[in-house]
């Protein structure tokens, strides 16, 4: 790793020079602000007050008193109709997030534009970019379809990351955090600040290592960001080179109710019996994954009016999970057997080694009533997947590390989007937003036959803006969107798009002492791909397409100064999620779907560089299976977390210390806050009582 970082660095530097002679300048009478210039990176698929769309932010400074280490699900639990899980129970590590019932494969998540959910499995696995929202400017959640952007289509929302901005001046920043179950985060930043005034390195290293709430769900994370910038007066280059190394011991499969009941943080993974019949625990039952990212953005203003941005991107991704295997078949990993037996104990590696790369581009025009924009994508992946056996008892010492299997899966996937937002009149805005989307996926080792599907996606959106005065804003919109199957849906039966027609009426309001977000939204949906509650034989959800379903619910967003030093922040999602029956015309909720979702947050400053925040957070009953099955329901919870952070200012040394608490489920409740169902049986993952992180952050 020290290796890479090394590289890195030097990557970094040499980026600085190539700006430096291949920058255009094009002079103007007016130039804009180099800020401005940044925000063009990500202002074709991110919204504004002005766009009927529902939707909320997060800063860099109100995710700051609680990166303490926690996973991003796990810093965005306080927004609207999210529900965050972890695996390991304390945030480190895998975790999960769910939008309006939607899990992470159907949120789609961008980095700068760029796609980030797995092209094959949807998924999102921020376990990969330890400590990524130490590098965040910012981040934008768009709730049920939102605008076009690039990647997957959206099914639940959109989350659009921005890393950190360039700094004009030099700084060094090192932070340090420790906590509950030997859990402790180390961080160094730094920028160059602006040198030659349009010159900028920065960068930051991290380590994370948790021995997490669930036993031996260990995560050792590694983590690094670099960025030069070259800045002119009508251009932006950045180069972006980031990514980060996990091993965590796998804490994935949960545990029963009866387990939940005696020991709720036991954990099955790794268990086998030795030659007496007593329990152990295959030490290196562990998941074992590197990612590294690179991306060049080249933002430039052409006339005071339009503006254009272009992206490269290359993502590489290589790395395995191992399991222990007792009395496992000879001919199942073809091995050759010995001493006349079937079979034999054995250690098997399953890995995954990708190539992700491509382009995006936008150009917008912005003048007086008219906000118009192109924008669009085209991204390859490749992905190798292979087996292979580590170790083994009475196994040829030829055999170990020969693959068992070789497959493989690659996807092409291109988009093309305009979006334009007209002030029809002084009350009055039309958004109109058009996208198409090819995609084709050809893969092996899933069926008898390979799969070769091709789709077209034809994605509008439209809606309107009516400002009824400087308080308050009403809007309404209609969006459509489209999602292919995934690589488990193909191996399971499930092979059909879905489709989602989404409604959503809003109401903003903003006055001196508080501001309101309202919302009602409908989503209904053909051919929905839901999760069954089920998992296979290696752990993989399995998902179904449900012929009609749909999503109903009313959203409320509010920010209340009761005085100068308190403030309150709450959020109410209450909804319907169901199935449609076509043959009854019955009804049932979807799984995963809680009813009601509260969130708050009480903020208290007695003075400006002391603050302390209780949070507040209520999930409703929710079900593991689509039929509503009593032993598959999930009870509601509720939790509450302490927050303090004091920042002083010191004379000597540095310019800043900073200290921070965080306490998380202060009343030890016992809760699970997800599961599955193994046949009837429901298993549960259960999230830690009472624990806290303590953090110190120097600033100089």
């Amino acid at each position: 790793m020290e290796l890479l970082f090394k590289k890195t660095k030097m990557v970094a530097l040499v980026s600085t020079i190539t700006f430096a002679v291949f920058a255009q300048q094009t002079k103007t009478q007016d130039t804009l602000k180099p800020k401005q210039l940044e925000e063009v990176i990500i202002s074709s698929i991110r919204v504004s007050k002005k766009t009927p769309v529902t939707f909320s932010d997060l800063n860099q400074k109100e995710i700051a008193p609680r990166n303490l280490g926690q996973d991003i699900p796990i810093l965005m639990n306080f927004m609207p109709s999210v529900v965050t899980t972890s695996d390991a129970g304390n945030g480190f590590g895998y975790t999960g997030i769910r939008v309006r019932g939607s899990d992470a494969t159907r949120v789609n998540v961008t980095i700068n534009g760029i796609a980030y959910n797995d092209s094959e499995s949807s998924g999102t696995f921020f376990v990969d970019m330890p400590d990524f929202a130490s590098s965040l400017q910012s981040l934008q959640l768009q709730r049920g379809v939102g605008t076009s952007t690039n990647g997957s289509g959206a099914f639940g929302a959109s989350l659009n990351l921005l890393t950190e901005s360039y700094s004009t001046k030099a700084y060094g920043e090192i932070a340090n955090s420790f906590g509950s179950f030997n859990s402790h985060k180390h961080t160094a930043k730094f920028s160059t600040g602006l040198f030659s005034k349009k010159f900028e390195i920065s960068g930051r290293l991290s380590w994370l290592k948790s021995d997490g709430y669930i036993q031996r769900a260990i995560s050792n994370l590694k983590s690094y960001f670099f960025q030069s910038n070259y800045i002119g007066e009508t251009t932006l280059l950045k180069l972006l080179v980031f990514g980060g190394a996990e091993r965590t011991y796998q804490a994935w499969n949960g545990i029963d109710a009866d387990k939940l009941q005696e020991d709720r943080t036991y954990n099955y993974s790794g268990l086998y019996f030795d030659e007496n019949g007593n329990p152990q625990f295959y030490k290196n039952e562990v998941d074992d994954y590197t990612q590294h990212h690179i991306q060049l953005h080249w933002n430039e203003r052409l006339t005071d009016n339009w503006h254009t941005n272009f992206a490269l991107h290359y993502t590489k991704g290589k790395g395995y999970y191992e399991n222990f295997k007792e009395d496992a078949s000879y001919n199942g990993y073809n091995l050759t057997p010995q001493n006349g037996s079937t079979t034999t104990d054995l250690a098997r590696q399953k890995w995954l080694n990708n190539d992700f790369y491509g382009l995006t581009f936008s150009i917008n025009y912005k003048k007086e009533a008219l906000d118009f924009s192109v924008g669009g994508a085209y991204n390859q992946y490749k992905g190798k997947h292979y087996g292979l056996v580590n170790w083994g008892v009475a196994i040829l010492p030829s055999e170990i590390g020969k693959h068992y299997y070789d497959y493989f899966g690659n996807k092409n996937d291109g988009n093309i989007y305009t979006k334009t937002y007209y002030a029809i009149s002084k009350n009055w805005g039309a958004f109109v937003d058009l996208q198409y989307r090819n995609v084709t996926y050809n893969a092996n080792g899933i069926a008898a036959t390979d799969v070769q599907d091709q789709f077209h996606f034809f994605n509008p959106k439209a809606g309107i803006n009516y400002l009824l005065d400087k308080q308050n804003t009403f809007y309404f919109s209609y969006a459509k969107a489209h999602r292919e199957p995934n690589r488990n849906d193909y191996e399971n039966g499930t092979v059909k798009p879905e489709k989602l027609n989404d409604f959503e009426l809003g109401w903003r309001c903003t006055k001196n002492t508080f501001s309101i977000n309202w919302n009602l939204y409908y989503m209904l949906y053909k051919d929905q791909i839901l999760l069954t509650g089920t998992i296979d034989d290696i752990g993989n959800p399995i998902r179904f397409n449900t012929d009609k379903s749909y999503r109903f619910g009313t959203e409320i967003d509010a920010k209340i100064t009761i005085s100068k030093h308190i403030q309150w922040l709450a959020n109410t999602t209450i909804s319907a999620n169901k199935i449609q029956s076509t043959q009854n015309n019955s009804s049932s909720d979807i799984s995963f779907s809680p009813n009601l979702i509260v969130g708050n947050q009480l903020i208290v400053k007695p003075f400006s560089a002391f603050k302390l925040m209780m949070l507040n957070k209520f999930v409703g009953n929710q079900y593991l299976n689509n039929v509503e099955s009593p032993q598959a329901k999930l009870n509601d919870y509720t939790t509450t977390d302490f927050n303090a952070i004091y920042t002083f200012t010191p004379k000597i040394w540095f310019d800043t210390i900073t200290i921070s608490g965080l306490v998380n489920n202060v009343f030890a409740k016992q809760y699970s806050s997800n599961g599955y169902m193994w046949d009837i049986y429901p298993y549960y993952y259960p999230q830690a009582k009472r624990n806290y992180l303590l953090g110190l952050t120097l600033r100089f």
